[in-house]
C-alpha cells in the first residue's frame, strides 16, 4: 500500500479496497483484536462442577469436515499445512463470498466458555453467535505460519447451543484453520474429550540479550497452546508462541530460564534450564529523547519538495529520520548513499557535520529503512545478524543515532525482533528505534508490526503511525471513522494505547501539507487537538477516550522538506504544541 512516506514522489492510495473492507468488516460487528483476542477466560462453572471439556466436534477437521458446514462449497480439508493431527480446514473465498464454515455446538446455560483456533492467511476470522449474551468475534490481519486466536463468551440463560465459525474475506485468497475449541463446561454434545497434557518443551535457548532482558526461543512442544516461561523459579510470563522476551532484569546479572507448556488440560513439567547473563549496560554519547517530541523524515532525494541540508532542518524537529536507507546483496544487511548530486552537491562531509551538530543542540539523527522501493528483508537469524551489524555500522560511520522501521515488503517479528535486540546491545541504551507502520498494520496486536512493537517495548521509543492514504479504519470503539478528522487521529491511537504500547511510545504521524500525501492532511490545528484530546480530555470530536494520556509522545510528519516548502507552518503550529504538552 504505497503511501508518501515510502514514496519519492507523491501518489494517491493504491488497493482502495482494503479501506472498504474493514468498512464493511465493522458494519459486520466484528470486534478489534488490540481490545478482544487473547482475553483471559473468566471463571467457568462454579467449584465441583465436572471438568470442562471441548465441546467441538471434529476440531482438528481430522475426519474432514464432518459436523462442519461451508458456505458456498468454499472448505475443505488438506494435509498440509496442520497445526496438530494429520488435517486442516483450507477455505477459499470469492469475491462474493467470505468461505465461513460453522458448526452448532451444544453448550450449558449460564456458562463461560473460551473460543480458539489457529489460523493461517490473510483476514481470518473466529467468532461465535446465538450466545444469548454478546456475541464475540476475533480476527487476524495476516499469518505465513500458525497463530492462535482466542476469545470467550458467557451463555444466556436459556442457551443451550452456539453457532462457532471461521470465515476469510472477500476475494482474498484461501485461509487455514485447525485445532479448534470451545472449552467450557459440557454441553452434552458429545465433543472432543480434550488433549492429553502437554510435553515438557525441548531446546530452550538464551539469544540476544541487553543490559535489562534476554530472548528466550525454544521447540514446539506436542498439544501445547501455550507457554509459561520462569524466571528463577517463579513464572514471569505466558506467551502462545515458541519465544518470548523476559524484560525488567538489571545489568550484569546471571539469571536462570525454564519455559513449561500448558493447554486446558494442565501444565508440563519445566524444560531443561538455561542461564543467561545480562550485559553491563553502558551507552551512546547521544542525546536523549524529549518527554514530547517531534519527529519529521528528511528526505535524501528531490521530488519537488524544498531540497535540505540536515542543517536546514527546523529547530521545533526532536528526531530527523534520514530517508532511506538502502539494501545490498546480503539478506538483510543495509547501507546509505547520500545523493550528493540530487541535493546540489551536499558532501558526506557536511552531512556528517551537520548530524554532529544537530546532535549537539540536542537532536536525534537516526536511519529509516524502509520505504516503498526498499527490498530490506529480515526472515532469519542469519539476516537479523546482518541487518544489526550493517546498522550499528552506519551508526558508527555517520553518527545515527538509531533507526527507523519503515519495511513495507512485510515484517517478520520474530527476526526484526532478533535484529533490533541485537542492536540495542551494541549501540547501548540511548539507541532510538522508532517505527512509521500504516493504519491497517496497527489495527490487531496479531499484526508483524503490532507484534514486533510490543516484542520490543523495553527498547522501543516511538510508533508514529501514518494517519494518511489510509481510507476507512476501524477505531478503538468498534466504529469506523474516516481520515482527515480528530476522531480518526484520536480513536485509532486508543488501540495502541490500549493494545499494550506505554503512551511514551505512541506518536501522530500526518503529512505536512496536501502535496505531501495522497490523502488525509489535517491542518496542524486539527493535530493539536488530537493531543489535547489524548493528553488533556479536551478538543475532541464524537469519539472520546475513556482516560487521558498525558506522557504521549508527540507526532510526526512527511516530511521536514514538505514542511519546508510552506514555510514551515506545520512544524511551527505543532511543535511548540507538543514541547507544551503536559
Amino acid at each position: 500500500m504505497p503511501h508518501p512516506l515510502m514514496s519519492r514522489t507523491p501518489r494517491s492510495r493504491h488497493r482502495r479496497w482494503l479501506g472498504t473492507a474493514v468498512t464493511g468488516l465493522a458494519a459486520a460487528a466484528l470486534a478489534v483484536t488490540g481490545t478482544a483476542a487473547g482475553a483471559s477466560a473468566a471463571p467457568h462453572a462454579a467449584a465441583g462442577a465436572a471438568a470442562d471439556v471441548n465441546n467441538a466436534k471434529n476440531p482438528g477437521f481430522e475426519s474432514g469436515l464432518s459436523g462442519w458446514t461451508c458456505s458456498a462449497g468454499a472448505g475443505s480439508t488438506v494435509s498440509s499445512p496442520v497445526h496438530g493431527g494429520t488435517s486442516a480446514l483450507k477455505a477459499t473465498p470469492s469475491g462474493t463470498d467470505q468461505a465461513k464454515c460453522s458448526q452448532t455446538v451444544a453448550v450449558k446455560p449460564n456458562s463461560t466458555y473460551t473460543l480458539s483456533a489457529y489460523v493461517q492467511g490473510s483476514y481470518v476470522y473466529l467468532g461465535a453467535s446465538g450466545t444469548g449474551t454478546t456475541d464475540v468475534s476475533t480476527w487476524a490481519p495476516g499469518a505465513t505460519t500458525w497463530q492462535q486466536l482466542k476469545t470467550t463468551f458467557t451463555t444466556g440463560p436459556s442457551t443451550t447451543s452456539v453457532t462457532v465459525y471461521t470465515h476469510g474475506w472477500y476475494g482474498q485468497a484461501a485461509y487455514f484453520a485447525d485445532d479448534i475449541s470451545v472449552f467450557g463446561p459440557d454441553g452434552g454434545g458429545n465433543g472432543d474429550p480434550g488433549d492429553p497434557a502437554p510435553d515438557a518443551p525441548t531446546g530452550l535457548t538464551a539469544g540476544a540479550v541487553t543490559s535489562s532482558s534476554v530472548a528466550l526461543s525454544w521447540n514446539p512442544a506436542k498439544y501445547a497452546t501455550g507457554y509459561n516461561v520462569y524466571r528463577d523459579g517463579a513464572k514471569v510470563q505466558a506467551v502462545t508462541g515458541t519465544s518470548a522476551t523476559v524484560t525488567g532484569l538489571s545489568p550484569a546479572t546471571a539469571y536462570r530460564f525454564q519455559v513449561a507448556a500448558t493447554n486446558a488440560a494442565g501444565e508440563s513439567a519445566k524444560s531443561a534450564e538455561v542461564t543467561a547473563t545480562t550485559s553491563p549496560g553502558g551507552g551512546n554519547p547521544g542525546p536523549s529523547v524529549p518527554k514530547h517530541a517531534v519527529t519529521g523524515y528528511w528526505q535524501n532525494f528531490n521530488n519537488g519538495a524544498t531540497v535540505q541540508k540536515i542543517s536546514d532542518v527546523s529547530d521545533q524537529y526532536d528526531i530527523i529520520a534520514v530517508s532511506f536507507a538502502d539494501a545490498t546483496t546480503t539478506p538483510g544487511a543495509i547501507t546509505f548513499n547520500l545523493d550528493s548530486a540530487g541535493l546540489g552537491g551536499y558532501t558526506v562531509a557536511q552531512f556528517k557535520a551537520d548530524i554532529r551538530a544537530k546532535q549537539a543542540a540536542g537532536k536525534n539523527v537516526i536511519l529509516s529503512v524502509g520505504g516503498e522501493k526498499g527490498t530490506i528483508s529480515v526472515n532469519d537469524s542469519a539476516s537479523a545478524n546482518n541487518f544489526a551489524n550493517s546498522a550499528y555500522a552506519l551508526m558508527q560511520e555517520y553518527g545515527f543515532n538509531g533507526v527507523d522501521i519503515d519495511l513495507e515488503n512485510g515484517i517478520n517479528p520474530t527476526y526484526m525482533s532478533q535484529a533490533l535486540r541485537s542492536l540495542s546491545q551494541k549501540a547501548g541504551s540511548k539507541l532510538v528505534i522508532t517505527m512509521a507502520p500504516q493504519t491497517i498494520d496497527m489495527q490487531s496486536t496479531q499484526g508483524g508490526y503490532f507484534k514486533t512493537a510490543l516484542n520490543i517495548k523495553d527498547i522501543l521509543t516511538v510508533v508514529n503511525m501514518q494517519y494518511y492514504n489510509s481510507g476507512s479504519m476501524l477505531g478503538c470503539d468498534g466504529k469506523v471513522y474516516s481520515q482527515g478528522t480528530v476522531d480518526f487521529l484520536t480513536a485509532l491511537a486508543c488501540i495502541q494505547l490500549e493494545g499494550g504500547l506505554d503512551p511514551s511510545q505512541v506518536g501522530i504521524g500526518v503529512p505536512a501539507s496536501t502535496r505531501a500525501a495522497g490523502g488525509g492532511y489535517v491542518s496542524p490545528s486539527v493535530v493539536n487537538n488530537a493531543l489535547d484530546c489524548l493528553t488533556k480530555g479536551t478538543g475532541c470530536g464524537s469519539f472520546k477516550p475513556a482516560k487521558t494520556y498525558p506522557s504521549l509522545r508527540g507526532a510526526m510528519t512527511w516530511s521536514t522538506n514538505w514542511d519546508a516548502a510552506t514555510g514551515n507552518a506545520w512544524s511551527s503550529a505543532v511543535g511548540p504544541h507538543v514541547h507544551n504538552l503536559p
